[in-house]
Protein backbone atom coordinates (compact mmCIF):
# COMPACT_ATOMS: atom_id res chain seq x y z
CA UNK A 1 0.00 0.00 0.00
CA UNK A 2 1.36 3.32 -0.19
CA UNK A 3 -0.36 5.43 1.63
CA UNK A 4 1.49 8.82 0.67
CA UNK A 5 -0.08 8.44 -2.59
CA UNK A 6 -3.69 10.12 -0.42
CA UNK A 7 -1.57 13.54 -0.34
CA UNK A 8 -1.11 14.43 -4.38
CA UNK A 9 -4.59 12.85 -5.07
CA UNK A 10 -6.36 15.02 -2.29
CA UNK A 11 -4.32 18.14 -1.96
CA UNK A 12 -6.26 19.67 -4.39
CA UNK A 13 -9.12 19.49 -2.05
CA UNK A 14 -7.52 20.72 1.02
CA UNK A 15 -8.23 25.09 0.70
CA UNK A 16 -10.32 26.85 -1.25
CA UNK A 17 -8.63 28.15 -3.98
CA UNK A 18 -7.04 24.69 -4.94
CA UNK A 19 -10.69 23.44 -4.42
CA UNK A 20 -11.87 26.05 -7.07
CA UNK A 21 -9.47 24.75 -9.79
CA UNK A 22 -9.75 21.39 -9.08
CA UNK A 23 -13.92 21.90 -9.20
CA UNK A 24 -13.53 23.56 -12.77
CA UNK A 25 -11.09 20.76 -13.85
CA UNK A 26 -13.51 17.99 -12.87
CA UNK A 27 -16.35 19.84 -14.19
CA UNK A 28 -14.56 20.24 -17.36
CA UNK A 29 -13.77 16.63 -17.46
CA UNK A 30 -16.92 15.29 -16.84
CA UNK A 31 -18.54 17.55 -19.31
CA UNK A 32 -16.18 16.45 -22.36
CA UNK A 33 -16.63 13.13 -21.29
CA UNK A 34 -20.39 13.44 -21.16
CA UNK A 35 -20.80 12.46 -17.91
CA UNK A 36 -22.16 15.83 -16.96
CA UNK A 37 -20.85 18.72 -15.05
CA UNK A 38 -20.78 19.64 -11.45
CA UNK A 39 -22.91 22.14 -9.58
CA UNK A 40 -21.39 25.71 -8.70
CA UNK A 41 -19.93 25.13 -5.74
CA UNK A 42 -21.14 27.46 -2.69
CA UNK A 43 -19.19 28.44 0.53
CA UNK A 44 -20.70 25.14 2.18
CA UNK A 45 -19.49 22.71 -0.86
CA UNK A 46 -16.17 24.12 -0.48
CA UNK A 47 -15.95 23.76 3.27
CA UNK A 48 -16.70 20.41 3.10
CA UNK A 49 -14.33 19.49 0.42
CA UNK A 50 -11.29 21.50 2.02
CA UNK A 51 -12.55 19.71 5.05
CA UNK A 52 -12.63 16.26 3.82
CA UNK A 53 -9.11 17.00 1.88
CA UNK A 54 -7.57 17.89 5.07
CA UNK A 55 -8.43 14.88 7.25
CA UNK A 56 -7.23 12.73 3.99
CA UNK A 57 -3.91 14.82 4.26
CA UNK A 58 -3.10 14.58 7.22
CA UNK A 59 -4.18 10.55 7.77
CA UNK A 60 -2.26 9.81 5.14
CA UNK A 61 0.58 11.66 6.51
CA UNK A 62 0.09 9.43 9.58
CA UNK A 63 -0.29 6.42 7.32
CA UNK A 64 3.81 7.69 5.75
CA UNK A 65 4.93 8.21 8.77
CA UNK A 66 4.05 5.87 11.23
CA UNK A 67 2.47 3.01 9.16
CA UNK A 68 0.55 0.14 11.29
CA UNK A 69 -1.29 -2.90 9.81
CA UNK A 70 -4.64 -1.76 11.84
CA UNK A 71 -4.52 1.27 10.07
CA UNK A 72 -4.92 -0.58 6.68
CA UNK A 73 -8.26 -1.80 8.58
CA UNK A 74 -9.20 1.23 9.50
CA UNK A 75 -8.48 3.06 5.62
CA UNK A 76 -10.50 0.14 4.72
CA UNK A 77 -13.69 0.94 6.81
CA UNK A 78 -13.58 4.26 5.58
CA UNK A 79 -13.43 3.58 1.95
CA UNK A 80 -16.78 1.20 2.56
CA UNK A 81 -18.18 4.62 3.78
CA UNK A 82 -16.96 6.80 1.54
CA UNK A 83 -17.78 4.36 -1.39
CA UNK A 84 -21.52 4.38 0.77
CA UNK A 85 -22.05 8.06 0.29
CA UNK A 86 -20.61 8.36 -3.06
CA UNK A 87 -23.51 5.57 -4.51
CA UNK A 88 -26.00 7.18 -2.80
CA UNK A 89 -25.29 10.50 -3.94
CA UNK A 90 -25.09 8.90 -7.59
CA UNK A 91 -28.92 7.00 -6.73
CA UNK A 92 -29.66 10.27 -6.09
CA UNK A 93 -28.85 12.28 -9.28
CA UNK A 94 -25.24 13.34 -8.91
CA UNK A 95 -22.71 13.98 -11.81
CA UNK A 96 -21.65 10.34 -13.23
CA UNK A 97 -17.96 11.60 -12.93
CA UNK A 98 -18.03 10.59 -9.70
CA UNK A 99 -18.59 6.81 -10.38
CA UNK A 100 -14.46 7.27 -11.43
CA UNK A 101 -14.16 8.64 -7.14
CA UNK A 102 -16.13 5.08 -6.61
CA UNK A 103 -14.25 3.00 -8.54
CA UNK A 104 -10.81 3.96 -6.85
CA UNK A 105 -12.49 4.01 -3.39
CA UNK A 106 -14.12 0.46 -3.74
CA UNK A 107 -10.96 -0.83 -5.45
CA UNK A 108 -8.62 0.35 -2.76
CA UNK A 109 -11.15 -0.79 0.10
CA UNK A 110 -10.93 -4.49 -1.44
CA UNK A 111 -6.99 -3.81 -1.32
CA UNK A 112 -7.30 -2.55 2.16
CA UNK A 113 -9.76 -5.20 3.71
CA UNK A 114 -8.47 -8.50 1.98
CA UNK A 115 -5.70 -8.96 4.28
CA UNK A 116 -7.69 -8.46 7.07
CA UNK A 117 -10.20 -11.72 6.39
CA UNK A 118 -7.36 -13.42 7.32
CA UNK A 119 -6.14 -12.38 10.68
CA UNK A 120 -7.69 -12.89 13.83
CA UNK A 121 -8.84 -10.93 16.55
CA UNK A 122 -6.02 -11.52 18.68
CA UNK A 123 -3.68 -9.99 15.66
CA UNK A 124 -5.52 -6.75 15.85
CA UNK A 125 -5.12 -6.32 19.38
CA UNK A 126 -1.44 -6.96 18.77
CA UNK A 127 -1.15 -4.95 16.13
CA UNK A 128 -2.04 -2.13 18.44
CA UNK A 129 0.43 0.72 19.23
CA UNK A 130 1.52 1.20 22.80
CA UNK A 131 4.37 3.52 24.45
CA UNK A 132 7.10 1.62 22.47
CA UNK A 133 5.77 3.19 19.14
CA UNK A 134 5.59 6.63 20.23
CA UNK A 135 1.82 6.44 21.14
CA UNK A 136 0.73 6.84 24.66
CA UNK A 137 -1.91 4.10 26.51
CA UNK A 138 -4.62 5.71 27.76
Amino acid sequence: MLPATGIPVTAGFATPWTYTLVHRALSSWGDALGLGVLPEPDLWHTLYANLMGSVVIVWAALRTVRPLPVHGLFDGVARILFSAWMAYALAHGASRILWLFLTVEVAWGIVQLVPWRRKRHTDLVDDHAGPADGYSVS
